[in-house]
């Protein structure tokens, strides 16, 4: 992946709705030029899918949570992430390092709803107990990393 293919991701993902000539007039290519980079990219599973953004509150999905996932001394990481992936309230699922296996982003319409949830997520096989926390608002998400265009940092420490 060279600079190029960099900054067509990183166009992309700010407007993943832009033609191959506008894309091509960004990066400067033309538009067959672009589309076959592009097909490549998505070939290579590096460009995974499309999707339109959409405000939650807008659908009826007012409550944003983020909850910590902790495993039981026997749980199966494969077993329990499938079961999460079930439940139609997680949006995303995040597999980290310490106490907690996965921490997981949930939308519903209400604090009811989160407490429903709560429970569907204790009751996962695999699921020792849960970490909420409710999101009071959100300044910013999914935004595109501007490392994208750039590539890694280079290493100055030797």
């Amino acid at each position: 992946m060279d600079t190029v293919d960099r900054r067509i991701i990183a166009a992309l993902r700010t407007n993943g709705r832009l033609t191959y000539a506008d894309l091509g007039r960004q990066v400067g290519l033309s538009a067959s030029a672009v589309h076959e980079r592009v097909g490549k990219l998505e070939a290579a599973g590096v460009i995974t899918g499309y999707h339109a953004v959409v405000d939650p509150m807008t659908v009826g999905l007012g409550v944003t949570a983020l909850v910590g996932i902790h495993p039981t001394d026997t749980a199966d990481d494969e077993d329990v992430a499938a079961a999460l992936a079930e439940l139609p309230e997680v949006e995303s699922c995040y597999r980290v390092a310490g106490d907690e296996a996965f921490v997981v982003k949930v939308r519903v319409a209400t604090v009811d709803e989160l407490e429903r949830s709560l429970g569907r997520l204790r009751r996962i096989n695999g699921v020792a107990r849960t970490r909420s926390t409710v999101v009071l608002s959100t300044r910013f998400e999914g935004r595109p990393n501007v490392s994208d265009v750039e590539g890694p940092t280079p290493r100055t420490d030797g």
